[in-house]
């Protein structure tokens, strides 16, 4: 028997596509039955049943009595089942069980397949696959064990392939609910024109950006933009519970700082310390001079650009980051935004952005970049930013998360 043909026939009908491991024996047992090389009168593929302690039979072919539907053999009562891995995974040997022997079968040989579970002190295959011939000799355990190893890396990369699929699935889910957080990027409020994006490093992350008003108050506007320290999956859990927060709180709120306060409390209760949140809430007013309520909340300093002078202020951290201090006080400051005047909210992923030098794109690029299309709308100034960090970033493998905010009094 040539084995190296034999790999290649088994490989070949263990890539076929089935919707069931099952199936996908079942057709192995046929085909190998139907190979001329191997003298085999008949097989059966039997399925470990962990809870009731037994092997049942769920695929059987060849030219023999067919044994009843579902039979089955306690494990303890049938060593093989239990030899089949201290012997290499494959064994030959007469038949003693009554019953089967009634159906012809006198001697069989078994390979395990799958991946060895443990039962009981005892390591046992999922599957076995038994075959039955007049003269089966011990080369048939060489052609066995081809068979086991082959289509147990098969079994493998299907459970690999149907745990990427579902991965996927999930991360498409958890992408469709993030973007479901993240409100339109383009808002008109009294005197102010807003555009917000956020693009994630992975499939999904840890950035948000929100526009907040309470609904019997068209006359404040609340802007906020955050960072949860975490990556991927873990950061969205979280950036989708303090969002989700923020928009229920909004209905309630009074003063700022005791907003922010009651959700630091809240993000300190529900995650971990080193899962904490940097985050700079905004308070736009519909008022003749611009007032500017913040809260910063150990997040980037966001950049004021003024029109007249030209300009920079930054607003600084008015309180620590949210989660690791259940009782921070969180400081409310104010800033008057004239005609022209523009605000960048930003987080890390803008100003830490490095290039193949190991240089960060840096604050000092960022205002030079919104100094020089000051002239435009919050859309082209994001996109302009946008494009320009992620050319500098584009031949780095790290990134991270990049969301901007630009509010501009246009009125």
């Amino acid at each position: 028997m040539d084995q190296h043909k034999l790999y290649r026939t088994i490989r070949s009908l263990a890539e076929q596509k089935f919707r069931t491991e099952d199936q996908l024996l079942g057709y192995i047992l046929e085909s190998i039955i139907n190979i001329e090389e191997i003298p085999i009168k008949g097989g059966r593929i039997w399925k470990l049943e962990s809870t009731p302690g037994t092997y049942r039979v769920t695929k059987q072919h060849g030219e023999m009595e067919h044994i009843k539907r579902n039979f089955r053999l306690r494990i303890l009562d049938y060593p093989m089942f239990v030899q089949l891995a201290r012997r290499g995974g494959s064994t030959l040997g007469a038949e003693t069980h009554k019953y089967l022997r009634q159906r012809g079968i006198k001697t069989y040989a078994a390979t395990g397949v799958g991946e060895l579970v443990r039962w009981k002190g005892h390591d046992l295959y999922p599957y076995v696959i038994a075959i039955n011939g007049d003269y089966l000799k011990n080369e048939m355990t060489y052609a066995l064990n081809i068979i086991g190893n082959v289509v147990t890396s098969a079994l493998k990369s299907r459970r690999i392939e149907h745990k990427a699929q579902q991965l996927a699935e999930d991360l498409d889910k958890a992408r469709e609910i993030q973007k479901s957080i993240l409100p339109e990027h383009e808002l008109r409020f009294h005197n102010y024109d807003l555009y917000g994006v956020s693009l994630p490093d992975r499939v999904v992350g840890g950035d948000f950006f929100d526009y907040l008003q309470a609904s019997d108050d068209k006359d404040r506007l609340g802007v906020v933009i955050g960072d949860a320290a975490s990556k991927g999956l873990s950061a969205a859990a979280q950036a989708l519970y303090v969002s989700g927060a923020l928009r229920m709180g909004i209905e309630y709120q009074t003063k700022i700082g005791a907003f922010i306060g009651n959700i630091n409390k809240l993000v300190n209760k529900t995650f971990s310390a080193e899962h904490f949140i940097s985050m700079v809430y905004a308070e736009l007013t519909n008022s003749d001079n611009g007032l500017v309520f913040y809260v910063n909340a150990g997040h980037n300093n966001p950049i004021l650009l003024r029109a007249h002078p030209d300009e920079v202020e930054m607003l600084s951290a008015t309180g620590q980051l949210l989660g690791p201090f259940p009782n921070e006080k969180y400081a409310t400051e104010f800033t008057l935004m004239k005609k022209g005047d523009i605000l960048l909210l930003h987080t890390d992923g803008i100003t830490d952005a490095s290039n193949e030098s190991r240089e960060m794109y840096g604050q000092q690029r960022l205002i030079k970049q919104l100094r020089e299309h000051r002239g435009k709308s919050p859309r082209e100034i994001c996109q302009i930013i946008l494009e320009d960090v992620q050319k500098f970033n584009k031949l780095v493998e790290y990134s991270d998360d990049k969301t901007l905010v630009v509010i501009k009094r246009t009125r």
